[in-house]
């Protein structure tokens, strides 16, 4: 019997979020899983991503240009979007056991991705495929769909004292 892929959401104003997704993709891969990851309007430097690699996971990331959505002007947004299109085009053409869609709720809420893509990508995906969103705000389609719903609540963060984001920590 082919078993049935789950749908994770993991959404929130606090941390841990991608940790977890990526917790995840590392538990999936030492069990002999096809990972596959997209990472949404991320480019630079973070830990875990070369090191996922290494053990097999297909990743797609990168914004096309290292500014913030906000601080984009029209042309750079079509571009950044372009590139948020395309790595989830190629994706969905990776055979996976699990899809992680890393800050799909902000692709989503920003307008950063064609949305019936990415909507299609997760309820129209293979039965037994495993499937992990990551949102600071889910859309209500998002919450709706999830079969297991975690929501990161931050209480305490050290930005609050002004300290900043530490390589292997936050990044």
């Amino acid at each position: 019997m082919m078993e049935q892929g789950l749908l994770h959401l993991y959404w929130g104003d606090g941390k841990g979020k991608t940790t977890a997704a990526m917790g995840l993709a590392l538990r999936a891969l030492g069990s002999g899983k096809r990972v596959v990851i997209v990472q949404f309007l991320k480019g630079g430097q973070s830990g875990e991503i070369p090191l996922l690699a290494q053990l097999g996971a297909k990743i797609f990331r990168g914004k096309g240009g290292q500014k913030f959505v906000f601080q984009m002007n029209e042309a750079e947004k079509a571009a950044a979007r372009a590139v948020q299109n395309e790595n989830l085009t190629a994706a969905l053409d990776e055979p996976a056991d699990l899809l992680i869609l890393d800050e799909a709720g902000s692709a989503w809420e920003l307008d950063m991705v064609d949305k019936d893509l990415l909507r299609r990508a997760v309820l129209e995906r293979p039965a037994a495929q495993e499937c992990v969103l990551t949102a600071h705000k889910a859309p209500q389609w998002m919450l709706d769909a999830a079969d297991y719903s975690t929501e990161m609540k931050c209480r305490r963060h050290p930005y609050q004292k002004g300290i900043k984001a530490r390589k292997g920590i936050e990044y």
